[in-house]
This record gives structure tokens, sequence and C-alpha cells, in this order.
């Protein structure tokens, strides 16, 4: 059996896929969405769309204004960006990013500051924690089958316009349409045989029986059970 893990970084035809598929579904079906990227969740979906995606998201150089917006907030708020972020008009990734950017120039001014290892840089083999808030990767010239079987129904679903629900309808304007057609002959069959049958509004199921030519009783009663037969018009 095949195992597939889910993560790592995402490449230019995920977030197309991505795009195209927020676009179609809204940003409510998250579980649907990843459906059509066989190598990311649903939570993966989300936070890739609102960390990065997301049109709204700011992506132009940090101002001076905004550098110092970040700092005083992070001095009242340590490590709270996810309440900091919309303050300043970024990401929470954006902001922390940043924050760090800010805090090694820093101390790259400071005369008794030693530079060492960085823990915060990834060593040769390590995987990204949070590869949903940088850039995409190029997709390869060749691409292998797994990808190229996403793509391909990725495409085929959305480029379904019509959805289970409107599919539905059809089927039911169909029964519908094909049960008039029935009822139709029905009636004219009978009327045919010189039985008129119209149906009121007295009773529930009461019938008005009109005869057009006059018919002895026997021939009246074969009549009633041929109707019996048949069942009850609607």
């Amino acid at each position: 059996m095949r195992i597939m893990i889910k993560g790592g970084v995402w490449k230019n035809t995920e977030d197309e896929i991505l795009k195209a598929a927020v676009m179609k579904y809204g940003k409510n079906q998250w579980a649907r969405i990843s459906s059509l990227l066989v190598r990311k969740s649903a939570k993966q979906c989300k936070a890739r769309w609102y960390e990065w995606l997301d049109p709204s998201i700011k992506k132009t150089e940090w101002t001076r204004e905004e550098d110092e917006k970040l700092l005083h907030l992070a001095k009242l708020m340590p490590t709270q960006w996810r309440t900091i972020a919309p303050i300043v008009g970024r990401t929470p990734s954006q902001c922390l990013e940043r924050y760090e950017k800010l805090l090694d120039a820093a101390c790259a001014k400071d005369e008794n500051y030693e530079p060492g290892d960085d823990p915060r840089k990834l060593r040769p083999g390590e995987i990204d924690p949070n590869p949903e808030s940088k850039p995409a990767r190029p997709d390869p010239v060749d691409m292998d089958e797994d990808e190229k079987e996403m793509l391909s129904e990725a495409r085929a679903r959305l480029a379904n316009t019509r959805g289970k629900k409107a599919k539905r309808k059809a089927r039911e304007k169909q029964l519908e349409e094909a049960r008039r057609l029935a009822s139709l002959q029905k009636r004219r069959e009978l009327k045919a045989a010189g039985i008129d049958i119209r149906q009121r509004k007295r009773r529930e199921g009461e019938l008005i029986i009109m005869l057009k030519s006059p018919l002895k009783r026997s021939r009246l009663q074969a009549f009633m059970m041929l109707l019996m037969k048949i069942g009850q018009l609607n």
C-alpha cells in the first residue's frame, strides 16, 4: 500500500489549482478544495490562501512607519503575531519574519555581538516548517505521473460548471416531464374511447366523468374497471 505524505514546498501548479478552486468553491470548502491536491491537506490549503495567495495580502517593501509600528506592537504584545498582523496590515508570518530581520539588523550593528549558528536557518536535509508563507517552487520540466494525473483531474472537475445540485434539478425536471407526457397519453386514449375525464377542485381524488357518446351500462362498467387498473390519474 502506497503512503502519501502531505505537505512540503508548494509548486506553481498547486498554487494555480488552489486559486481556481477557491474561485469555484469559495473559502469555506477546504476539504473539497484539498481533494484536488494529492499532496496537500485542507488545513494546508487554507493556510496557503490566507498566508500567501489571498489578493488582499500586501507584498510590497516594508516602510519605516510599518517597521516602527511593528516594533512598538511587538513590545506591547510579545509573540502575539495574529493580533498584531491586522493592525500592521500584514500576515502573521510576514510580521514574524520582518521582526526577526529587524532584530538581526540591530544585532549586526552591536559591536559586542558575536554571530553564531542561527537556529532559525534550515540545515541541509531539514524541511521548512512553514512553507505556506513562502514563494512557490517552479514546476519541473518533466512532471511525474502523480502530478500529471492530479492536474488532469483538477482541470476536468473545475471545468464542470454544473454541480450536483444543478444535475439533480435537471433529473427532477426530466422525470416531471415524463410523468406529464404519460398522463397526457392516458387522457388521449380514454378520450378516443369516448370517455372524457376532467378533474375539478371538489374533493381529493374526485373525478367528473362525461360520456360523449351513449354507452350501455356494461361498457361503462368495463371502462371503470380499466380505470381501476390504470390507477388514479394525477
